[in-house]
């Protein structure tokens, strides 16, 4: 006996038949009932893909970082970064994004999925600007898919709840894995002045 799942068939066969409410949750555009989990999120994770394959990445500032357009339309700032681009490049190859917002201490997530253009626009940057500094681009995302996830995942893990939090001092820092990759890179430097750097350069 098979222990994978090869088709659509079996897999379908093995989880039995979809909740109906999964399905008319989904629309094709940003419902006023949906609004206020992009308005008041302050973070949101960006899924991509490329020629080089998939590329999954963290985006947050204030809440409402991601601004509506319309119902049709999200534009999300790119701030300053390390300047990887993986995000970027895989859009220019592919426009197809998606992405899930989380707002502290609420169990539900929204989805969305639609196309992504790069926009270079001064207006449009200088509207999105913080501290006097405006994105170094904006996505222009056109909306195809919006639906909201219930809690089960963020319940689950307990995301949320004080009581998981990990101690700092339980994780190798920065410096300590730049340093175990380049045993030239002075991580003790780097983490004793990060905290200096982020405020110089978070914008």
């Amino acid at each position: 006996m098979s222990q994978s799942i090869d088709t659509i068939a079996e897999l379908e066969a093995h989880y039995g038949n979809v909740n109906p409410r999964s399905i008319t949750k989904e629309l094709d555009h940003l419902a006023d009932i949906y609004r206020p989990f992009i308005e008041k999120a302050p973070f949101c994770i960006l899924a991509t893909s490329g020629p080089d394959g998939l590329d999954c990445t963290p985006r947050g500032d204030p809440p409402g970082f991601v601004r509506i357009q319309d119902n049709k339309t999200l534009l999300l700032p790119d701030r300053r970064g390390n300047n990887r681009l993986d995000s970027l490049r895989n859009i220019i190859a592919n426009p197809e994004i998606a992405l899930i917002f989380l707002i502290p201490g609420i169990g539900e997530t929204l989805r969305v999925s639609g196309t992504a253009t790069i926009s270079l626009d001064p207006e449009l940057r200088d509207s999105l600007a913080i501290q006097g500094k405006p994105p170094s681009t904006v996505l222009v995302i056109a909306v195809r898919k919006v639906y909201f996830q219930c809690q089960k995942a963020l319940h689950r893990s307990k995301l949320w709840d004080p009581d998981s939090r990990v101690e700092r001092s339980a994780l190798p820092t920065a410096g300590e894995i730049l340093s175990s990759i380049d045993a030239g890179f002075d991580g003790k430097s780097y983490d004793k002045g990060y905290p200096d750097h982020m405020k110089k350069t978070i914008y």
